[in-house]
């Protein structure tokens, strides 16, 4: 997928956070470490630095969501993460984002901390960051 075709779909999935652009997917896809699954239904964006993976971002279009498509994208990332040499793996989800809360856990993620007030809200509130985190058994 492209740039433009990842920010297309962000847009369509995301509004808090602020879905992001062209310009951010392809300064991220140049990064070390860096790896992308999924296609226009969805996908999964991850770096595996010093044996510990950044879940950077999950899109799943609206239409596609319930269908196992998101388990299917974290179980990619998974395998990806594993292949890269990572032990372990965290990701941040806003605390308000019931529907990913409840994917994470049923994927295994566990909360291991809090960042108050990480996202700005289209309304200039603010909610918080969910740390959480897993173990890549080899």
């Amino acid at each position: 997928m492209t740039p433009a075709a990842l920010a297309a779909l962000h847009a369509e999935a995301f509004t808090t956070p602020r879905p992001w652009n062209a310009n951010e997917f392809a300064a991220l896809l140049d990064g070390t470490g860096v790896f992308l699954r999924g296609d226009s239904r969805g996908f999964v964006m991850g770096r595996v630095v010093a044996g510990e993976a950044e879940l950077l971002t999950l899109a799943v279009a609206p239409q596609e969501r319930r269908k196992g498509l998101g388990l299917a994208l974290l179980a990619a990332f998974d395998d990806s993460a594993r292949a890269a040499g990572a032990e372990s793996g965290f990701l941040e989800v806003a605390a308000a984002n019931v529907p990913a809360r409840a994917l994470y856990k049923a994927a295994g993620w566990r909360e291991v901390g809090v960042r108050r007030g990480y996202y700005r809200l289209p309304d200039g509130g603010t909610d918080d960051a969910l740390v959480l985190s897993r173990g890549f058994g080899h």
